[in-house]
C-alpha cells in the first residue's frame, strides 16, 4: 500500500534493555506461550513515558483463537502464495514482505474484524475501506515509519498472526524516548493519537527481537491492519 507509509529515518539505533522475567516464546513451534502479565507487554525509556502513552497504546493478548487465526490463513494464503517476497520497498520502509488489500471476507473473519473495529475505533469514526495485509518473511522487518497522515487517521489496529514479535516506537523529535511492545501471536495492538502521530513504529528483525533482555524468536508474521480515515 504505497500511499500509507511515510518513512522517517533515524540516525542511530535505540538501545535494547534487559532484566525482565522471561514471558514469551510462542514463535518456537515446540513451545507455547508462557504466561505474561499485561504490564509486561510494554517497556519504555522512562516510567513517565510509559504512563503518558499507556492510554494510547494497547496490546490485547489472545484477541483471536487458534481457529480464527486458521480462518484468516485459509482466506489469505491462496492469494499470498501467488506473490513473491520483496526485499526492496518503494520507499525503503519494509524488507522481506508481500502485501495485499482485502475488502470482502468470509463470515468468520468478518466477525473478528468487527470485534477489532469495536475495540479500536469510536462508533462514528469513518474507516479506511480495504483491510491491509502485510506478510513478513522470517528474515523480513518493518523499518521506522509513520503512516501517512494524508490517508490515515488517528488510530491503527493490527492483528498479529503466526508469530510473536517486538514493535518499537521512537519519538520522532527525540530518539531517547522509546517504547518496546511485546506483540504475542494472535494479539491485537492499537496505536492512537500521540503514539500514532509523534512516534515512528517498526517491527524488529529476528536477530534484534529482544524484549527486556530476553529473546523473542520471530518467524513469518502476517499482520491484518485496520485504519480510520483522517477527519
Amino acid at each position: 500500500m504505497k500511499l500509507l507509509l511515510t518513512v522517517v529515518k533515524r540516525s542511530r539505533s535505540v538501545p535494547l534493555c534487559g532484566g525482565l522475567q522471561r514471558c514469551l516464546s510462542s514463535a518456537v513451534p515446540d513451545r507455547g506461550l508462557l504466561s505474561c502479565r499485561e504490564g509486561e507487554l510494554m517497556i519504555g525509556s522512562n516510567p513517565e513515558l510509559v504512563r503518558s502513552l499507556s492510554p494510547q497504546v494497547e496490546v490485547r493478548t489472545g484477541f483471536i483463537s487458534e481457529e480464527e487465526e486458521a480462518s484468516f490463513m485459509r482466506e489469505l494464503e491462496p492469494g499470498l502464495r501467488k506473490k513473491r517476497y520483496e526485499f526492496d520497498h518503494w520507499d525503503d520502509a519494509i524488507h522481506g514482505y508481500r502485501e495485499t488489500e482485502r475488502l470482502r471476507w468470509g463470515s468468520a473473519c468478518e466477525e473478528v474484524l468487527n470485534r477489532v473495529r469495536s475495540a479500536a475505533f469510536p462508533e462514528d469514526s469513518p474507516l479506511l475501506g480495504p483491510v491491509h495485509i502485510l506478510d513478513l518473511d522470517k528474515k523480513g522487518y518493518i523499518k521506522p515509519h509513520i503512516d501517512s497522515v494524508k490517508f490515515c487517521g488517528s488510530t491503527i489496529a493490527g492483528l498479529s498472526l503466526l508469530s510473536d514479535s517486538i514493535m518499537r516506537l521512537v519519538k520522532e523529535t527525540d530518539t531517547n524516548e522509546w517504547l518496546h511492545l511485546l506483540l504475542p501471536r494472535r494479539s491485537l495492538y492499537i496505536l492512537r493519537n500521540q503514539a500514532r502521530y509523534d512516534f515512528t513504529h517498526e517491527i524488529l528483525k529476528d536477530e534484534e527481537s529482544v524484549f527486556h533482555g530476553h529473546r523473542v524468536p520471530r518467524q513469518r508474521r502476517i499482520s491484518v491492519i485496520c485504519r480510520n480515515l483522517p477527519v
